[in-house]
C-alpha cells in the first residue's frame, strides 16, 4: 500500500462548493503540477510528511466527522490518493476530490463527488486545462470556474457552451479572492442568465484569510 505526502489534516467548516457550511474533514496533500497566480496554498507544493493510508484514515476518524474533502496541492499528482478515496468510500464516508482540471479524473472511485477547478486565463494556466475530464462529469459532480476579471468570465461562459458543462455538472463561479469584487461577479452571473452558484470562500470569511487549518 502506497504512502502518501500529506501537508496537513484538519477539522473545519466546507467554505466553497454546495457543500458549504457542512464540517468536514480536509486531507491537504503535498505537490501541485500548476502555479496559479493567485494560489493561496503554495505552502503545500513542497511541506509535508510521509504518512501511510491507513494513518491517514485513523486520523480523520478521530475526528468523528463523515464528510472529508481531498484536496492539495494537486491531490491526484500522487497515485496513492486513489487508493486512499477508495478506501474511504469503503469505510462509509462521503467523499470530495478537489482537483485542479489538469489530471485524468477518469480513473476516480465513481462514489467520490469530483470538484474540477478549470482554470481561466487569468490564472496563467489555462492552457494546463484537460477538457476530456468533461466526458468524466457525473450528476453530483461540480465544475469551479475562479474569476480575475471580465474576460476571465467571458471565456468560462464560452468553454461551458462550448463543452456543455451545465448539461453534465453543477457550475461554480469564484471571484479571486481580494482582486474582484464579489457584487461584481454577482451581477455578471445575473445579467448572463446562467444556472450557477456564486461562492465566496466563507472560511476566509470566518477566520482571518492567511490562517492555516481552518
Amino acid at each position: 500500500m502506497e504512502d502518501l505526502v500529506v501537508n496537513e489534516i484538519f477539522h473545519s467548516i466546507q467554505g466553497e462548493s454546495s457543500h458549504t457550511g457542512r464540517p468536514c474533514v480536509f486531507v491537504r496533500l503535498t505537490y501541485c503540477n500548476l502555479r496559479c497566480s493567485y494560489c493561496d496554498t503554495e505552502y503545500a507544493f513542497e511541506e509535508g510528511s510521509r504518512k501511510s493510508i491507513l494513518e491517514i484514515i485513523k486520523e480523520i476518524g478521530s475526528f468523528r466527522c463523515r464528510l472529508v474533502e481531498i484536496t492539495g496541492g494537486e491531490p491526484l499528482v500522487q497515485e496513492g490518493s486513489l487508493d486512499l478515496m477508495r478506501r474511504l468510500c469503503d469505510s462509509g464516508y462521503e467523499v470530495l476530490l478537489e482537483t485542479g482540471g489538469s489530471l485524468d479524473i477518469g480513473r476516480v472511485d465513481r462514489r467520490v463527488k469530483r470538484i474540477v477547478d478549470f482554470k481561466c486565463p487569468g490564472s496563467g494556466m489555462a492552457k494546463k486545462n484537460l477538457w476530456s475530464n468533461v466526458a468524466h462529469l457525473r450528476a453530483g459532480d461540480e465544475v469551479k470556474f475562479v474569476v480575475r476579471d471580465r474576460a476571465d468570465f467571458e471565456w468560462a461562459l464560452d468553454r461551458i457552451e462550448e463543452f456543455g458543462i451545465d448539461r453534465c455538472s453543477h457550475i461554480l463561479f469564484s471571484p479571486v479572492f481580494g482582486v474582484l469584487e464579489p457584487v461584481d461577479l454577482a451581477t455578471w452571473i445575473l445579467k448572463s442568465g446562467i444556472t450557477a452558484r456564486l461562492q465566496l470562500q466563507m472560511h476566509k470569511f470566518i477566520w482571518e484569510p492567511s490562517v492555516r487549518g481552518v
